[in-house]
């Protein structure tokens, strides 16, 4: 996945953006949550519930790095597409209008308007060797087990919940502005579907090893105060630590264009973006869980379920 801001001007650029951030937590600074305690950084501790299965999820995140690379219009992602849209609930195709052969896999659980959509992208970076175990596929496999169980779990009364799944994320042409030539799938689901949600979580980067997410820069900081609340009640809050990081455009950003609340959940910098580093020694079954039942408890408290 792009990850713009021209990567922000290289690594001297993310080295500064640490230390403001560093300096902003010692003067109190946040998002919001700054009288929460915060403890050190160490090993990633288990969350406290189980309701989100991690090694069905981590097996599925396996599958598809099995597959191999997954670029936008390849036979590999088309023969996965048909796999996941046959396990997501009423799960369907969307074309991608001006982009042939690219389809969003989608599914839904019918409830109160607006919908709460839950999404991720499903494609890989167009390069050799390129896997995306944690950029594509561990999303990917977040969602699928979000689905499962909150669909086990759906209380009268509760909230429509959409599970989207974009294609063409990728960029084709990287001398371009990345949204010329990526967020294909989202900014065409956002168009059609204007005015339909009320707010939108991305999984993005949620899985690597010793995985800690800080606020994504344009997130909305409500939203995110909440899955932070989400992540601390399953016992998973030091994968949430206080503190924004950049503002990075992904499939989250057309919605936001929009008005609608949404997040994005990227562990950014990340050392194997976009290398054959991020393979499977480069995620985690804990970082995975520790998104997942995070995720699955504030979609629970958004919902009503």
């Amino acid at each position: 996945m792009e990850r713009r801001l021209a990567l922000i001007v290289g690594l001297n650029a993310a080295l500064l953006a640490a230390a403001v951030v560093a300096v902003v937590a010692l003067a109190g600074g946040g998002d919001g949550d700054a009288d929460a305690p915060e403890r050190a950084a160490g090993p990633a501790a288990a969350p406290t519930v189980d309701r989100f299965d991690a090694e069905r999820a981590f097996a599925e995140l396996e599958r598809q790095v099995e597959l191999g690379p997954r670029p936008a219009g390849s036979p590999q992602l088309r023969r996965l597409a048909e796999r996941l849209r046959r396990t997501l609930p009423r799960g369907r195709f969307e074309r991608v209008p001006g982009h042939p052969g690219l389809r969003n896999v989608v599914g839904h659980l019918p409830g109160r308007k607006p919908a709460i959509a839950i999404a991720a992208h499903y494609d890989t970076k167009d390069l050799p060797g390129f896997v995306g175990a944690n950029d594509g596929a561990a999303g990917t496999a977040a969602v699928l087990e979000l689905a499962r169980a909150l669909k086990a779990d759906r209380p009268d009364g509760a909230r429509a919940i959409r599970f989207l799944l974009f294609d063409g994320e990728e960029a084709t042409d990287d001398s371009r502005p990345f949204t010329a030539t990526g967020l294909r799938g989202s900014t065409a689901y956002a168009k059609r579907h204007r005015g339909e949600l009320g707010a939108l979580i991305l999984l993005d980067f949620v899985a690597a090893k010793g995985m800690r997410i800080q606020r994504e820069g344009s997130s909305d900081p409500d939203l995110w105060s909440r899955l932070r609340r989400a992540a601390r009640i399953v016992g998973a809050g030091d994968a949430f630590p206080s503190g924004t990081g950049s503002a990075i455009t992904d499939d989250h950003t057309p919605f936001l264009a929009q008005g609608v609340p949404a997040i994005d959940l990227i562990q950014w910098p990340y050392e194997c973006w976009h290398e054959t580093c991020d393979d499977l020694s480069a995620v985690s079954e804990r970082s995975l869980d520790q998104s997942g039942e995070t995720v699955l408890e504030l979609v629970r408290t958004l919902s009503g379920s």
